[in-house]
């Protein structure tokens, strides 16, 4: 299959045409694709690269079917003697750990004002004016044009007088100062985390 970059290939999952899991891309060389699968029984093929389907950047597939890939490209394949031999496998224990993180939370503060009435009392002068009657006596008689009234005729005289008004003006008495500070305090995070160990269920099993 022409147009890949098989830099990209190696650690990526590689499958048969049936789907058949050939493990993970371990080496490319000039004509071959090395896979190898499993942790305690490991195999390794050695798969041509003109038998390379399709490449998606994640998963390399192979036109090679389950029993071609066991027969035709295996790698090492183990004698039928009944010859046993020391080997070594290494399997990984894996254990959580707690990893905390701090992450930025808004809350709100309120502050609260509230109305309260009361009932204030203030004095105010006022001024206002009263009719005075005054009698002035002529020592003599005075002509005039004026004819005299032929009923009872009122005479209207203004009088001013000063009236309350009240007006509300507000006025600033005291200052509230709101401050912002940090406070550090020590949180403990309890979570159950997975340790795994390994369990003896072969009598034969030696531990070193």
């Amino acid at each position: 299959m022409e147009n890949i970059n098989w830099d990209e290939v190696t650690k990526k999952e590689a499958r048969g045409s049936d789907d058949y899991d050939l493990g993970e891309v371990q080496e490319v060389t000039s004509d071959n694709v090395v896979t190898q699968k499993g942790i305690l029984d490991k195999k390794q093929f050695e798969i041509p690269k003109h038998l390379v389907k399709s490449f998606d950047g994640n998963k390399i597939t192979f036109a090679l079917s389950e029993s071609d890939a066991e027969s035709l490209y295996l790698k090492d394949k183990p004698e039928s003697d009944d010859t046993i031999s020391e080997s070594e496998t290494t399997i990984p224990l894996i254990q959580e750990k707690l990893e905390p993180a701090k992450k930025e939370k808004v809350v709100e503060a309120t502050i609260v004002k509230e109305p309260v009435k009361e009932t204030k009392e203030v004095n105010v002068e006022l001024t206002h004016e009263e009719l005075v009657i005054e009698r002035n006596p002529l020592s003599e008689p005075q002509k005039t044009d004026e004819k005299p009234v032929q009923s009872r005729t009122e005479i209207k005289i203004p009088l001013k007088r000063q009236e309350v008004e009240v007006n509300k003006q507000s006025y600033i008495t005291e200052e509230i100062i709101a401050k912002k500070k940090p406070i550090t305090e020590t949180s403990t995070v309890t979570e159950e985390v997975v340790k795994e160990t390994l369990a003896n269920n072969d009598g034969d099993l030696e531990q070193e």
